[in-house]
């Protein structure tokens, strides 16, 4: 049962509108030094940042995939605490993208949702809202702030799925399969409802409010649209089809190989049906914002090869795992870009339960080489696309040590 319990709170970190009236096309103002910001949840705060692969329950492997250490998620002025505990604003989060003369701000936060709130153990969530209500300034009234001071270029926003109960779900599937009884997320009848086209619509809502709100906390800070861009992205798929994973479903053997809890065909609903779901209320959301500066950030295959389980690419240890650190030639080709669903070994430290089935170290940066792509195509002089789409570019890495990826 205890295991079964951090199983359950593991998930659940995945993941007031002002109206404003659409804005009329405007001529971009020439590109130039200025700075990015990041609003929204855990896919884009950085969460699991820390963790480069997975590696098993061995206490003496963990080092192994430890690419940041016990300081990951401080993103304080002297990187001694967190801002807003829990937030999990990690140092590989994508929004640093590392440009001469471009600062870079995370205002994101892990659990998220479109409003603020606070969770069921006090924690502070903040919204993309002007509201205090999880405690603290919501995440359009933090960038309101920030802009006043800062020429923002770019607001790059990863919002939805927390508003759908997506950790919820994930969390009934991983109990489902670790459930000595035969038993299936995708057939439960409150899970269905979440998804439906009805509820898409709602969320589509709740993701246009916060988009207004953005406008409208960049128009307080004295930005017009024609000064910056806001790019939206939706969700990679954290796991593979049912076919494609490495491990049998039978016995346990891919919770206990390789931290992936899900039977077959919960693992497919969740591909198929759930994802695709959560994407189509992120553009309608777009659709119905009636901003014309926003560009829409396809994720969804950006980690195939490299899902939690998937074949193709292991673990980080020296026995059973494609390579033996993180550091080793090769690591981000031949290792998983999701971190494992823990149980027990999330407990105590130095893991943390709400990292699960989050873009790991190597994801962070596959998906920061991607944001700068499209920063620096929305910045050029060639007219930039309002749907984008970021993949997989083939192994090795770039010069500052990403996974090539392919923007299109």
């Amino acid at each position: 049962m205890a295991a079964a319990a951090a199983t359950a709170a593991a998930v659940t970190g995945l993941l007031a509108t002002v109206p404003a009236a659409a804005s009329p096309p405007q001529q971009r103002q020439a590109p130039g030094p200025g700075a990015v910001v990041s609003l929204g949840d855990s896919y884009i705060s950085g969460e699991a940042g820390r963790w480069a692969g997975n590696t098993n329950a061995n206490p003496a492997n963990f080092p192994r995939v430890d690419a940041l250490g016990p300081t990951a998620y401080f993103d304080n002025a002297n990187r001694t605490a967190e801002r807003i505990p829990k937030c999990h604003r990690s140092r590989s989060a994508e929004i640093h993208l590392g440009l001469p003369g471009t600062a870079s701000e995370n205002l994101a936060c892990s659990g998220a949702r479109t409003d603020s709130f606070r969770s069921s153990k006090g924690v502070a969530k903040p919204g993309l809202d002007f509201s205090d209500a999880a405690g603290v300034p919501g995440q359009a009234r933090q960038l309101e702030e920030y802009a006043r001071d800062h020429p923002v270029r770019m607001v790059a926003v990863s919002v939805g799925g927390n508003d759908f109960g997506f950790g919820d779900v994930i969390t009934s599937c991983v109990l489902a399969y670790l459930n000595p009884l035969p038993k299936s997320c995708s057939q439960d009848a409150a899970n269905r409802a979440r998804f439906t086209d009805q509820a898409v619509e709602r969320r589509a809502d709740d993701i246009a409010g916060g988009l207004r709100n953005v406008k409208q906390a960049m128009l307080r800070a004295g930005h017009d649209t024609d000064e910056y861009d806001v790019v939206v992205q939706n969700y990679p798929a954290p796991i593979p089809h049912g076919r494609d994973f490495r491990y049998p479903a039978a016995l346990g053997a891919r919770q206990t190989l390789g931290g992936c809890a899900f039977n077959d065909r919960d693992a497919d609903w969740a591909v198929d049906s759930v994802l695709p779901a959560v994407g189509r209320a992120v553009e309608r959301g777009i659709d119905k914002s009636g901003l014309d500066n926003v560009r829409f950030l396809d994720l969804t295959h950006s980690f195939d090869g490299h899902r939690l389980c998937e074949r193709g690419v292991g673990l980080v240890e020296p026995v059973r795992g494609t390579v033996n650190r993180w550091t080793d030639p090769g690591a981000s080709d031949k290792t998983e870009w999701i971190s494992w669903v823990r149980t027990v070994t999330a407990v105590l430290p130095p893991f943390q339960v709400q990292e699960a089935l989050h873009p790991n170290h190597w994801g962070q940066l596959a998906l920061r080489n991607c944001l700068r792509q499209v920063y620096t195509s929305v910045n050029s002089d060639k007219a930039p696309k309002s749907r984008l789409t970021c993949t997989g570019g083939g192994p090795g890495r770039n010069g500052r040590g990403e996974p090539n990826m392919k923007l299109s």
